[in-house]
């Protein structure tokens, strides 16, 4: 903070950084409880009061999660989930924004305005699920990919952001000869990266993180997502430490320690990838919501 800041500038920063501060337990105490129950023995878990730091260690709910079938088989199904519909929204995302970038499109204040009115409506579930089911992509990874493959707010983000690249470098281009399609995958996207990431982000922790759809869409338990499976075991007590531990001799454990480590492997991929796009993140949403 300045030395020559106004007391109610230095009031104001210290605010901020209290309600944050608070934020940051808020959020952080719920995961060390999940991470310290899942390494604790039984006699720890049950024990009274919170555990937020693991004094005594346990893997015996990590071994029953790694011998779950049905975890592993959402898992792989999660994992083709989020992988295809972040390259889908991508893909669909640029191509819906950089045209819409251009002053020369033809109603383009009418094509956006279609746009942001779909932010506010939508046709609801039954049609949704009418529509899918017409389509004949019941039951299938297209179900879960498909309907939410753009999504208007990124693509104004994406929209935004393409408007504030320099229009001497399109120029320069046309001039040697490149056409739109040169212009978007040879300058536009190599100086998007910040916006790739992004709209990557936010693609994938919705991929990784939805379950709404498969309940409605996917009948077939083999080809469950990863956090359907986790609702399963977390909200409807599915028992995984007697289901793994069939036909075995393994020692007991407590389930909410099962529950725990599930929890914790299903979450770990997302924590590990986003310190690396941080900072991408950061700079495409700001970047990309500064221009109208």
């Amino acid at each position: 903070m300045k030395s020559n800041a106004s007391v109610s500038d230095r009031i104001f920063v210290i605010l901020v950084y209290v309600i944050l501060g608070g934020l940051s337990i808020t959020t952080l105490l719920p995961m060390m409880q999940a991470v310290t129950i899942s390494l604790s023995p039984p006699e720890v878990v049950n024990s009274y009061g919170f555990h937020l730091i693991p004094f005594e260690f346990d893997f015996t709910g990590y071994e029953r999660v790694m011998q779950y079938g049905a975890l592993w088989t959402a898992y792989g199904n999660t994992i083709v989930r989020t992988l295809l519909g972040t390259l889908i929204t991508l893909i669909m995302t640029f191509l819906g924004a950089y045209p819409l970038s251009k002053r020369s499109l033809p109603n383009r204040k009418l094509w956006t305005g279609v746009i942001v009115l779909t932010m506010f409506f939508s046709g609801g579930l039954i049609p949704s699920y009418l529509l899918i089911k017409g389509l004949g992509i019941m039951n299938t990874m297209w179900s879960l990919v498909l309907p939410g493959a753009v999504s208007a707010f990124m693509l104004l983000i994406v929209r935004n952001f393409i408007i504030g690249l320099p229009e001497s470098l399109e120029e320069s281009a046309k001039i040697d000869g490149a056409n739109d399609i040169v212009i978007l995958f040879r300058i536009v996207l190599p100086l998007s990266l910040p916006i790739i990431a992004t709209v990557g982000l936010y693609s994938g922790v919705g991929h990784w993180n939805a379950w709404f759809d498969s309940m409605i869409y996917i009948q077939d338990e083999k080809k469950q997502v990863l956090q359907m499976i986790l609702r399963k075991i977390l909200l409807e007590g599915q028992d995984v430490s007697v289901e793994a531990g069939a036909g075995s001799t393994a020692q007991a454990v407590n389930s909410e320690t099962v529950k725990m480590a599930a929890l914790v492997v299903s979450v770990l991929p997302i924590l590990l990838v986003y310190p690396f796009l941080q900072k991408y993140f950061v700079k495409g949403t700001l970047m990309g919501s500064v221009k109208g």
